[in-house]
């Protein structure tokens, strides 16, 4: 059987060499630039969402309205803990989070909406949510073993986009019943 791990003093050699990387070592197998980059957008797309929400949860208004708006609030709250799990990880990735609005929404994978009407709002949040799934879904399999910390991260966080989007489909078939 072929030894895979590496003896106990390379390994301390390994350590102190280019320490100034912090948890960057040589097993890091992604392009950290560019999942920087990636994880940007990801962060604008977090952004964009919570004050999506916050908006909805402000405006929503007529019968069905409160348990929207309690939903609309819960998913805003959870979509900031997103935002600030991605930018912890671009800061250890020696990257530089941008939470500039100028440009938010160009670099957020999700649009902003100000629909008036609670159906409206729903479906836009469903896109959003859909949105989310499919850009994390690909984030995840590019990642693949390279980067395994920033891919289980945003395992995580896809499964709560998943319920997000469950969550918001039962009350879209609620409000038609």
């Amino acid at each position: 059987m072929a030894e895979f791990l590496t003896d106990i003093t390379t390994l301390r050699e390994r350590a102190r060499q280019k320490i100034e990387q912090g948890p960057i070592t040589e097993a890091y197998g992604a392009d950290r630039k560019r999942v920087i980059e990636v994880l940007n957008e990801a962060l604008a797309t977090e952004l964009v969402c919570v004050l999506r929400y916050k908006r909805h949860y402000f405006t929503a208004s007529g019968i069905h309205s409160q348990a929207a708006a309690n939903e609309f609030l819960q998913h805003a709250t959870e979509e900031q803990g997103h935002a600030d799990q991605i930018a912890t990880r671009i800061v250890q990735l020696q990257g530089s989070p941008n939470f500039d609005p100028d440009g938010l929404t160009s670099r957020s994978h999700a649009e902003y909406d100000a629909s008036e009407k609670l159906s409206d709002m729903l479906r836009e949040d469903l896109v959003a949510e859909r949105i989310a799934i499919d850009s994390y879904s690909e984030i995840i399999k590019w990642l693949g073993n390279g980067d395994v910390t920033t891919r289980r991260m945003l395992e995580d966080i896809l499964a709560v986009e998943e319920e997000h989007a469950d969550d918001l489909l039962n009350l879209m078939e609620e409000f038609h019943d």
